[in-house]
């Protein structure tokens, strides 16, 4: 099958008779990179397959008002972006009532994930991540990992473009002083 475009896919999607072809194909397209977008800022597997599962079913839900004025990547990284921000808040309330700080339980995440495959000077990248605040840590993701530009960022985020380039020089700056530190 050729690869189709954005228009074509949400084109059948929208098309009853041809819906779940469609949703299958936007899936297929989407989501290994939903999963790493939400994986980087979650570090637990299970977690980011709850993310991601729920992603997709908002994206299911909402598509027939998608009104293309964005591209249809950046709406669906931004779905993915304020799903991962609601379960970190929740996240943060609770295990913040119970153990104290979340980010030692996303510490604890990322030392106990047995799919983590990395070598050791990413995972010293990941925990200087954790020190950074939330917003600061998937500027830095989406741009260093995802390669994303600003004006994308700025229409997922919600944010400026001089914003999201402050947020990252900031991120850099701790992520080296961290890594200078270990």
């Amino acid at each position: 099958m050729k690869n189709l475009t954005d228009k074509e896919i949400i084109q059948l999607v929208i098309n009853p008779q041809t819906s779940e072809k469609g949703f299958n194909i936007l899936v297929k397209n989407y989501q290994e990179r939903i999963y790493w977008h939400i994986r980087r800022m979650v570090y637990m597997h299970d977690d980011a397959n709850d993310i991601a599962q729920n992603t997709f079913v908002k994206i299911w839900q909402n598509l027939s008002s998608f009104r293309s004025d964005s591209n249809l990547y950046t709406w669906i990284y931004r779905i993915a972006t304020n799903e991962t921000f609601d379960f970190l808040k929740k996240k943060k309330r609770y295990v913040f009532s119970v153990t104290g700080d979340y980010r030692d339980e996303l510490n604890r995440n990322l030392e106990d994930d047995s799919i983590f495959d990395g070598d050791e000077i990413e995972k010293k990248l990941q925990k200087a991540l954790l020190t950074l605040p939330d917003k600061q840590r998937i500027v830095f993701n989406m741009k260093y990992f995802d390669e994303m530009k600003y004006k994308e960022m700025s229409t997922i985020l919600n944010t400026s473009v001089g914003a999201l380039k402050a947020s990252y020089h900031h991120a850099v700056k701790k992520i080296k002083k961290s890594l200078d530190e270990d």
